[in-house]
């Protein structure tokens, strides 16, 4: 166990005090879930209940606030693990990375593999993540055997092989620490195959997903380090891509900028996620329009949506809602299901952050009826729902529904 341990009322108190508001609950939220007042929650979070904290409240507090107990025992809040298992539809992207390469099949030519590529990109932004995991795993086995068998195209068919395990470790973040590692994997594979194509832009999208695969990792710094150092060294080669290229650069510094908002909020972290975004924008200014190059959705409002996300990210609900302001109706809806769906996530939780539950309540309905699978099968997202349940006094019966279906109690 990290940290120092302590069942000390007025150290018990403020660690119920950090975790009660990263969960967007008001004192009255909090007693009300506990059976208790608001003035013994004042009470527990001052110290000043000498009988308090037993270990049955503690238990209790715990499961309230989504925490395993020792959070509550010691002084440092560490990050609880997840032992969840991948779904079935991930399970089976991971189930071939493993495979030995059959030489002996004869791989469709590369037209072929593009257009199933084509659909497989197309899938992942529709959100159809259960279609995607059924097409997904042959294609990654077709294109590492046409990769193999290349000969004078051998730089096209590693280019295609990289933009699809590419593909594959967006499709396992999806899910979090249950897949952290086999997404570093297909991750680091990606890049080696664009290394091998030579292509800057599939070098530079490549090293996104190896940064998001640090995230994953708990190495932030590391993730911050390894997106800007790309695109410091591909920028050039980017540049005189065109907007391909400009697409792929910016999307670096929105990825670095990702990584930089750790919940360790602190000046020089706030200052650097900035940064990044800024840089980001300078990009995108000179793109000149919101485009889905390579499906990365890069452009003016795409940066906007991130500067969003970076200031959730610090806990920082206000300044999120404000930089979203300029945001219109038409510019979001030009965008994939699965960026709508995620603003609407990030916008539930600074909505919760800044206690509006009603405002983060219909944000995530929207981002279910709009993207249900966006919302149902991702672990961070159930626990947002869970989140807005509990602090919700009197749940409707959509957003019932939706914990319902999400697995939660209602």
């Amino acid at each position: 166990m990290n940290g120092e341990f302590s069942m000390e009322p007025g150290r018990i108190g403020r660690r119920i005090a950090y975790w009660r508001d990263r969960r967007g609950f008001t004192q009255a939220d909090f007693g009300r879930l506990m059976g208790q007042t608001r003035r013994w929650v004042q009470d527990l979070e001052g110290g000043q209940r000498q009988q308090d904290p037993r270990l049955s409240v503690l238990v209790r507090a715990a499961e309230v606030l989504r925490i395993p107990l020792e959070q509550l025992l010691v002084d440092s809040p560490g990050t609880p693990q997840s032992t969840t298992l991948p779904p079935a539809e991930a399970s089976a992207v991971i189930g071939v990375l493993y495979q030995p390469v059959s030489a002996d099949e004869e791989p469709p030519p590369l037209p072929e593999l593009r257009r199933r590529l084509t659909y497989c990109c197309e899938a992942f932004q529709a959100c159809h993540y259960g279609a995607l995991g059924r097409d997904l795993p042959a294609l990654i086995v077709k294109s590492q055997q046409a990769a193999g068998r290349a000969g004078a195209d051998a730089g096209e068919a590693y280019m295609l092989l990289s933009r699809v395990l590419q593909l594959a470790a967006s499709f396992l973040h999806k899910y979090g620490p249950a897949t952290a590692v086999q997404a570093a994997v297909v991750a680091d594979r990606a890049l080696a195959a664009a290394e091998r194509s030579g292509d800057a832009v599939a070098i530079g999208a490549a090293s996104r997903r190896v940064a998001k695969s640090l995230s994953y990792q708990q190495q932030p710094q590391a993730a911050v380090d390894f997106a800007i150092g790309a695109a410091r060294r591909l920028s050039s080669d980017l540049e005189a891509a065109g907007s391909l290229g400009l697409s792929t650069l910016g999307m670096l510094y929105l990825n670095a900028a990702i990584a930089a908002a750790t919940p360790e909020r602190s000046t020089a972290a706030v200052r650097e996620a900035v940064e990044h975004v800024d840089e980001a924008a300078e990009v995108a200014d000179r793109q000149g329009a919101d485009l889905d190059e390579d499906y990365t959705q890069f452009g003016p409002t795409n940066v906007v949506l991130h500067r969003v996300d970076v200031l959730t990210r610090f806990e920082d609900g206000w300044s999120a809602l404000e930089a979203g302001e300029p945001l219109g109706v038409e510019a979001i809806g030009g965008l994939s299901k699965e960026r709508q769906a995620q603003h609407l996530i990030t916008m539930a939780r600074s909505l919760l952050l800044t206690r509006r539950k009603e405002g983060a309540a219909e944000s995530l309905l929207e981002a279910a009826r709009l993207a249900p699978e966006e919302v149902i099968g991702r672990q961070s997202t159930v626990d947002l729902v869970a989140d807005v349940v509990g602090a919700t006094p009197v749940p409707g019966g959509e957003l019932r529904r939706l914990a319902t279906r999400c697995g939660l109690p209602a």
